[in-house]
């Protein structure tokens, strides 16, 4: 027991201190929320798309003509969603790294791409369950006001469907957040790359992956707090 609290400290040294390695987990921490952020602006803006196409695909009169375009459309983000949700987030990964952007050396975008449309299928499903939770009258007030459809969703519907898809967006987030660490197999230099190198050139795996699960659960942490504050001042909003 005490002959491995005393190699610790050594360990602790070449994993983090020596050559400066602190620097390659910020580093690599750094690339990890910027993909995160990056890849939830994409998966939000796709995942809000399809959702409103399937929405409306959905909440069309009884009685009157089908729209042809939009079924296509709402066939096509059927296809989307059931595809993506229904094959792991490693083997897309693997796909759009090996296979569609082989020639490619830009791994940040290939990361963006592949966690982008993985989420954005994920939120689309959210979306749309909280559009089709506001009651279908708040729409048709907005159409008899002489709105749009879009307008009606954009000041009407989605403004009361955010409150209600806010948590499941949240976990949605941080789920994103522990997933970049999958893009390390296409070679981006993210933090779980930079502990996995780093490992490597020193033949002791346990302080690095121990660090950098440690790190991730510090951001969960704090990510997970904000949601809840966010969720409370709203809920504060409501009650004024």
């Amino acid at each position: 027991m005490f002959e491995w609290l005393n190699n610790l400290g050594p360990r602790l040294d070449a994993a983090f201190l020596e050559g400066d390695r602190w620097q390659l987990y910020l580093q690599g921490l750094l690339t990890t929320i910027e993909l995160t952020v990056v890849s939830l602006i994409v998966g939000v803006a796709l995942g809000v798309l399809v959702a409103v196409i399937r929405t409306a695909h959905d909440q069309q009169r009884p009685g009157r003509r089908k729209s042809i375009p939009l079924g296509i459309l709402n066939i096509i983000c059927k296809i989307y969603t059931t595809v993506i949700r229904g094959t792991p987030m490693l083997v897309q990964i693997l796909i759009w790294g090996f296979v569609v952007f082989a020639s490619s050396r830009n791994k940040f975008m290939v990361g963006v791409v592949a966690l982008g449309i993985n989420s954005g299928a994920y939120v689309a499903e959210i979306v749309r369950g909280g559009l089709m939770s506001v009651d279908v009258g708040q729409t048709e007030a907005g159409r008899s006001l002489g709105l749009g459809y879009l307008d009606t969703m954009r000041f009407i519907v989605i403004p009361q469907a955010f409150k209600n898809i806010l948590p499941s967006l949240g976990n949605e987030f941080i789920t994103l957040f522990k997933d970049t660490s999958l893009v390390n197999t296409i070679g981006l230099t993210e933090l779980t790359y930079r502990a996995a190198r780093i490992a490597g050139n020193t033949f002791d795996y346990m302080p690095p992956y121990i660090g950098i699960a440690i790190m991730y659960l510090v951001v969960v942490i704090l990510l997970t707090w904000l949601q809840g504050k966010l969720e409370r001042r709203l809920r504060q909003s409501d009650r004024r």
